[in-house]
């Protein structure tokens, strides 16, 4: 099993690749270190990946079909509002919520990929959007101020982070009291069977990472947030095809038979006004 930061050391490096080739060229959203036996095609990444085009805002330069959800349809963001990306990727989702905020309000990206945040802040030159701003940073310890934001989202990137709990905590510190999240992510319904969890994070990082709904939901919960629920959730079917690049057959038997699957879930909760209406304890 790697450990942390051996996995930061691999996410960071697979999307660095990403940053370089674009969407259009490259070759994988895999967080697995063997680049031969990652998600090769187009079709792999679609599995996850959202139709942002109708949302205003909207910049396919800045879409690398990395997100799994809408999180910014779902956010309750308004105008004016100071709104935090976590896993901000080229920039996309930040585009979309300062198209709602307005010039009034301030869009901050925070990623720890070095390739994405110039990629980033190329894109929003371009745009001539002086209130969006991208920093350097890991969702672990994030280079944002206690009770800046008013809204925080995040797109299919949780999965990703090893220390969840922490990167949890940090979400709770840097919103402001009254202030909310919507996260997109991918959760399973239950545990993989044992052997196939190294496997399937052959496919595109998302699934080894993922928890379980319920511990997922519990552990936003024992960070102290309050009014949790799912805004929307979609199962997702891994087709035979691509199983079958991964996995032996008796492997895929067990897949089917053992595991119940994996789901996109935008989940919304809040930071309490009063400190004694918590969740938690």
């Amino acid at each position: 099993m790697s450990t942390n930061e051996e996995l930061k050391k691999i996410v960071r490096e697979k999307y660095g690749e990403i940053a370089s080739q674009g969407k259009s060229s490259m070759k994988s959203s895999c967080c697995g270190s063997n680049e031969t036996t990652c998600c090769e095609t187009d079709e792999d990444l679609k599995i996850f990946s959202m139709d942002y085009t109708n949302l205003e805002g909207y910049n396919p330069d800045a879409d690398l079909g990395l997100g799994c959800g809408l999180p910014t349809e779902f956010a309750n963001i308004k105008r004016g509002d100071t709104v935090v990306d976590l896993g901000s990727g080229a920039g996309n989702d930040c585009f979309v919520a300062r198209q709602i905020s307005g010039p009034e309000g301030h869009i901050i990206g925070v990623d720890m990929t070095p390739k994405m945040i110039d990629k980033a802040r190329e894109n929003a030159q371009k745009l001539n959007l002086g209130n969006v701003e991208f920093r350097l940073g890991e969702i672990e310890n994030l280079p944002v101020q206690n009770e800046e934001a008013d809204v925080v989202v995040s797109n299919c990137v949780l999965n990703l982070v090893p220390d969840k709990k922490r990167a949890l905590k940090e979400t709770y510190r840097i919103l402001k009291k009254g202030g909310h999240f919507s996260i997109s992510d991918i959760v399973t319904y239950n545990a993989i069977p044992d052997g196939l969890r190294d496997e399937a994070a052959l496919y595109a990082g998302c699934v080894s990472g993922a928890l379980i709904k319920e511990d997922y939901l519990k552990l936003i919960e024992e960070a102290g947030f309050i009014n949790v629920n799912v805004q929307k959730e979609t199962k997702m079917q891994l087709p035979d095809t691509i199983l079958e690049k991964y996995l032996e057959p008796t492997a895929i038997e067990r897949y089917k038979n053992e595991f119940s699957g994996i789901a996109s879930i935008t989940v919304y909760g809040e930071k309490p006004r009063d400190k004694t209406k918590t969740n938690c304890c």
